[in-house]
This record gives structure tokens, C-alpha cells and sequence, in this order.
């Protein structure tokens, strides 16, 4: 089995991981936020 990597490194990659897939949600909601309103939807 090969060796695990040191810690600070697996939390790097957890926190490069969480902090795309919250990047990634957020254009994916700015995305609809834009389709919404040039389809005649407001917020309030």
C-alpha cells in the first residue's frame, strides 16, 4: 500500500476541494439569478 501523505497536505486538498464546490454552487446561483430576471422574475 503506498504511503499516505502528511496531514497539512490532505487538509490543503480538503479545503481547495470545499472551497471550488462553493465557487462552483455560487455560479451555478448567479447563473439562475440572471435567467430568472431576464425571464420577467424578480426576487421581490
Amino acid at each position: 500500500m503506498a504511503q499516505q501523505n502528511p496531514l497539512w497536505k490532505r487538509l490543503l486538498w480538503m479545503v481547495v476541494l470545499w472551497g471550488g464546490s462553493v465557487l462552483a454552487l455560487s455560479l451555478v446561483g448567479m447563473f439562475f439569478r440572471v435567467l430568472m430576471t431576464a425571464a420577467g422574475f424578480k426576487s421581490h
